[in-house]
């Protein structure tokens, strides 16, 4: 397994850092890729190889400024994984950020907690 993954944000696509070394797991921007399927399978199959050997704690970050409903299905995938993680006894906190005013990315975030078994954090910038 490669030890970081990362991926330059777009205008259409986010940034995505992970790095296993440095613990830290970030997606952030804007997530309307043209084909989601295609933009986010090796994001799933790095994470998959990550689940299978996970740092003793793994905390997420989502700074997503807006997603398509193609992002939200492969989004729903990667907090899934890390649901594998919790029922595996790992330690894991998902944080989803949004802005201040934006209430449809913190409503988001809300029902996405609300379908997971997994720690997580709905907070502003």
């Amino acid at each position: 397994m490669e030890n970081r993954l990362v991926i330059e944000e777009t205008q259409d696509t986010p940034r995505v850092f992970f790095d296993k070394a440095s613990g830290v797991f970030e997606i952030s921007g804007r997530s309307l890729p043209e084909n989601a399927i295609k933009f986010y399978t090796p994001v799933l199959r790095w994470l998959e190889e990550y689940v299978a050997s996970p740092n003793a704690k793994t905390c997420f970050d989502f700074k997503l400024d807006y997603f398509n409903s193609a992002s939200t299905k492969k989004i729903y995938e990667i907090v899934s994984l890390m649901e594998m993680l919790v029922e595996t006894k790992n330690e894991v906190l998902i944080r989803w950020y949004y802005s201040k005013d934006d209430e449809l990315i913190k409503s988001k975030g809300l029902e996405m907690k609300e379908m997971v078994e997994v720690p997580f954090d709905v907070r502003t910038y």
